[in-house]
Parts: structure tokens; sequence; C-alpha cells
């Protein structure tokens, strides 16, 4: 069965590792001419680290990844007002990890061209469209570096080509841009102690455009000494009449110190951190309404193609590399693509819908809100009823994760 996939990020690639763990030969075709180890900080929960160490991926992500012990929630002042374990302290079989994204698909990438060969993967390949034919799909490219035209037939065609999929604008025309709050993320990599001390996750503030996120993606070299940490300063900005500025604009400094005028964490020196940034981008927080049908024939959306969501509960990868997974695993059920496509979206489609809803009404992230309302911490009882709710929505309690099947199928062929 030939399997094209569309997208070279994250999705793209754990959707080839795991089409080929399944006994198929998946071919990925990437829009960038070269991929590089860029971008900032990603949170991957213990069920998508479950999903990559399956596939044999563990070791060398642990290799590259620091595993967050504790996510702290705060409040303007820093004050804390809830506080649980993560991964393995949490009482899940396997870690979570925070790891730079760049490190993530260039692991990723290695991994795609020495299981399945050093042409499965080509770049500069801009997807236009598709055309149905028996017994599959018709893929149209771009080669980027000809401008030449190139059609690919293929069994199964996979769009994992992110947010602004064109894969998804082809089976849901109309749809429009990505819909944004308001919200626009400043993100940037620091060379900054860790703080709270040690392996924290921090979310301090209030409600969205009100908020600092930081984490660290390593340890230091030494005891108290400066580490990669990833940090997301959130601002409220009215959308301008043109749109959202969706292109990732370097923030200069200046401009990102001026917004930390009423900020007062006592923990984190914010000015030094920023200073020590290398870069700054700005991000717009958007998403996608939830779509009624991810499948079409032998043509299906994964991960931000499918669900683009707002980063509440640090879900959005990590559920990406678990449709990579439950997609595989579907296919090798049925000797009929059609019927494998279906199953996939039956397990996953409802489930993710529900998912970006939570998102939008913050998620985990409802607890900083409750405490804000009240005016102190919440309740033990009410905020480990937000955070397990959210997990339970999620697939991921320990319960559910610990006791679950494995996704791995055993190949059927070379």
């Amino acid at each position: 069965m030939k399997i094209v996939v569309v997208g070279g990020g994250v999705a793209g690639l754990v959707t080839a590792l795991s089409l080929h763990a399944a006994g198929t030969t998946p071919l990925v075709f990437e829009s960038a001419r070269e991929l590089h180890a860029v971008g900032v900080g990603i949170n991957l929960l213990p069920h998508a680290v479950r999903e990559l160490t399956e596939l044999g991926l563990g070791d060398a992500l642990d290799a590259i990844a620091l595993l967050p012990e504790r996510l702290v929630y705060c409040d303007r002042q820093g004050r804390r007002i809830w506080e649980e374990p993560l991964g393995l302290k949490a009482g899940y079989r396997w870690p979570q990890y925070s790891v730079h994204r760049g490190e993530l698909q260039m692991l990723l990438l290695d991994a795609v061209r020495t299981r399945i060969g050093p042409d499965a993967i080509r770049t500069g390949m801009a997807f236009e469209r598709f055309e149905h034919q028996e017994p599959g799909a018709a893929a149209h490219f771009v080669d980027r570096h000809t401008g030449s035209s190139v059609v690919i037939e293929a069994d199964v065609l996979v769009g994992a080509d992110g947010i602004d999929s064109r894969l998804r604008a082809q089976l849901h025309p109309g749809e429009g841009a990505p819909r944004g709050n308001g919200v626009q993320m400043w993100r940037g990599m620091s060379r900054y102690p860790h703080i709270l001390g040690g392996r924290a996750i921090v979310v301090a503030g209030g409600r969205p455009g009100d908020k600092f996120v930081a984490y660290p993606v390593d340890d230091p070299a030494v005891e108290g000494g400066p580490t990669l940490m990833n940090w997301v300063l959130e601002i409220r900005r009215p959308e301008p009449p043109e749109g959202l500025d969706r292109s990732n604009r370097p923030i200069p400094t200046a401009e990102v110190l001026a917004e930390l005028s009423g900020w007062d964490l006592p923990w984190v020196d914010l000015p030094e951190l920023i200073r020590n940034s290398t870069d700054v981008y700005e991000y717009p927080m958007v998403d996608r309404n939830p779509l009624p049908r991810w499948s079409f024939g032998r043509v299906t959306l994964v991960g931000d193609a499918a669900h683009p969501m707002y980063p509440m509960g640090m879900n959005g990868g990590s559920q990406s590399i678990v449709d990579a997974r439950v997609l595989a695993w579907a296919l090798s059920q049925h000797d009929d693509p059609v019927r494998a496509l279906e199953q996939y979206e039956n397990l996953r489609r409802e489930p993710l819908n529900q998912l970006v809803l939570a998102n939008r009404e913050l998620g985990p992230e409802k607890i900083i809100a409750l405490a804000e309302e009240i005016g102190g911490p919440v309740p033990a009882e009410q905020a480990t009823a937000v955070s397990q709710g959210y997990k339970q929505l999620a697939g991921c309690t320990t319960a559910v994760l610990n006791s679950r099947d494995s996704w791995s199928v055993s190949p059927v062929g070379p």
C-alpha cells in the first residue's frame, strides 16, 4: 500500500514512523526546502511519550529532553495557588518531557531516514490539491526547487500540514482563516537558571492575555547555573481591520520589557530573562472550529490539520502523536483503507473536538481563573476535579493510560 503524508512536522514524521512500524513504506512530502532545528519548547505528555517509546525512540528522546516534575500555577504576584506532580512523579508508567521542538523534529527526521530510507521524505514539495481516483488519490505538488508540477498517486493520502492545511481547505472549502481570541503570545528561549526549585513548569497570571509561562528544556551544567528556558508572555491586542498578523514577526526586546511593568514575580527576574533571550517572536493564539468529518474516501487528516487547539493543557502536539499511532493501527486492521479511515476517525474525532472546545474554556488553566475570581487558592477538591476532568477528556488519566492496550502492531510484510 502506497501512503503519502503531506507535511514533515512532528505529526507527519510520527505518522510515517508509525506506518512503517505497521509494515508499510510511506512517503513524506514537505513544503520547506530544508528542515532545520528551529522553534521553541514543547511538552510531550505521558500519552505521547508512551507512543514514541513503543516506536523505539524512548532512549533517543530521553537524551535530548528534560523530565519536568511539577506543574505550578501562580497568581500575578507569584503566589502559588495550585501544584501537582507530572509524569513518573504522578504515577504514570511513562515520563513527561520538555524539549526543544526543533531538536524533537530532527530526532524524528533522522529516524525516518534511517528506518525508511534517505528518500522517504522529499523537501521543497508544496502541496497544491488532490483528486479522488480509483483506488486512491492523486496528489499534486509544486517542486519549489525547479518550479515544475509533480503528481503522486497514493492508495491513502494523509494531511499532516498543520493549522493552515491546504488539504483540509480542499476537504472543507469556505472554512476561512483560523479564529483568534485577541491574545498574542510572545515566545522565546533564554539562558536562565531553573526557577521555583528546579524542574517545574510554571504558569502565572490570570486569563488568556494576562499570563506568563516558563519551563526549562535542559539541566544546567553546574548547579544554579543557566539553562535553556522556554518562556511565553501573553498580551491582549485588538485585532486590526486587515486581520491577524500570523507572520511570526520578531519582537524587539524593548517592546517586551515595556509590557512587564505590571508584573511582579519574586522568583524570576523577568527583565533579565527577556534580555538573555536570543530571539522573541509573536504568535497569535488561534484555533479552528471542530470538523464534522476528517476522512473522505482514502483521504484523511491528522494533528493540527484535523484539530488545531489553543495551547491549554499542553495537549496539541501530544494528541498529534496519538493520532499517528491510531491511524497506523486502524490501517493494519482492515483490507479496505476506507473502512480503516472510518475507524480511525470514530476513535479520534469526537474526543478531539471536545478537547478543542474545552481549551476555549481554559482547559486545566481554569484553576487560575477560579483563583482570580475568589481572590486566593482554589480548594484542593475543586482544583483536583478540574485537573482530573480535563485528563479524562484527553484520555490520559494514569488509570487509563497505564492499563490500556498498545496501539503497536506487528508488521505484516516487508
